[in-house]
């Protein structure tokens, strides 16, 4: 499996041609950290040869090396993880209309940035990407509803060896020509503790954090962060309806009763 640790090393200065350094325009989102995206993406490709992939190339070479399953179930079969499948397959549309004419492009809403394989193994990575020289809200990293549903699969089908959500922040500073990694941050999702995973249900019901400061505490299995996750997530949305109700619909109720 992927060595993180060298790779947060090998990060430590690693430069990338700055995205409009003609323009000297500001840098901000995806335009910053597609190049540290892209530098990685390589960097790992270099290292495990036919191991490593973009999330659409992964769907694309699965249904190219399987021909003779044209049907929306022959494709959906050809995984053998049910959370995998949640997790990297497009909608049925997609799917059905696949065909070596059309294929899959990369879309920004992707779950992986990268994917990494190896013996029915699979390591989701997704670069995120920091200017030193601002402050900033920390990222979306997931959807909790999203999340949810994995643990819910990863449940109903014993289904918890095959996956594992990783994240690796990089944190920039910039020239007139360059972007320059100062430091660089690696988390795993299901090592850190459910309970204290920040909800915005205000952008998107998207889990957020910065990777440097996502804690790496938990010591259970991975049954137990699912359970405990669709807790915490069960716990947040009933709150959440709370004040929504106590918020939108009691003040106004006297108005609308008979």
């Amino acid at each position: 499996m992927i060595d993180f640790q060298l790779l947060i090393k090998n990060l430590s200065g690693a430069t990338v041609d700055r995205p409009n350094a003609k323009q000297h325009g500001t840098l901000s989102g995806h335009a910053a950290g597609e190049p540290f995206e892209k530098y990685v993406y390589h960097y790992l490709k270099e290292i495990y040869p036919n191991r490593v992939f973009k999330q659409f190339e992964f769907l694309n070479d699965i249904y190219l090396r399987h021909p003779e399953h044209i049907t929306l179930e022959q494709r959906q079969s050809l995984f053998d993880s049910p959370s995998l499948l949640f997790l990297l397959s497009r909608g049925e549309k997609a799917t059905k209309e696949w065909s070596p004419s059309n294929i899959f492009e990369e879309k920004q809403n992707d779950t992986a940035d990268i994917l990494f394989c190896q013996e029915e193994k699979y390591q989701l990575i997704d670069i995120k990407t920091r200017n030193i020289a601002k402050e900033a809200q920390a990222p979306n990293i997931i959807s909790a509803y999203k999340l949810a549903q994995l643990c819910a699969l990863m449940i109903d089908n014993n289904d918890f060896e095959n996956i594992e959500l990783n994240y690796v922040e990089v944190d920039w500073a910039e020239t007139e020509q360059q972007l320059v990694c100062q430091k660089a941050y690696y988390a795993n999702l299901f090592l850190a503790d459910p309970k204290r995973l920040y909800i915005n249900w205000a952008s998107g019901m998207q889990i957020q954090f910065h990777v440097k400061e996502l804690n790496q505490s938990w010591s259970g299995t991975k049954e137990e962060w699912s359970r405990l996750y669709i807790r915490t997530f069960v716990n947040s949305a009933k709150h959440r309806c709370k004040v929504m109700k106590d918020t939108y619909i009691t003040p106004f109720l006297k108005y609308i009763k008979k």
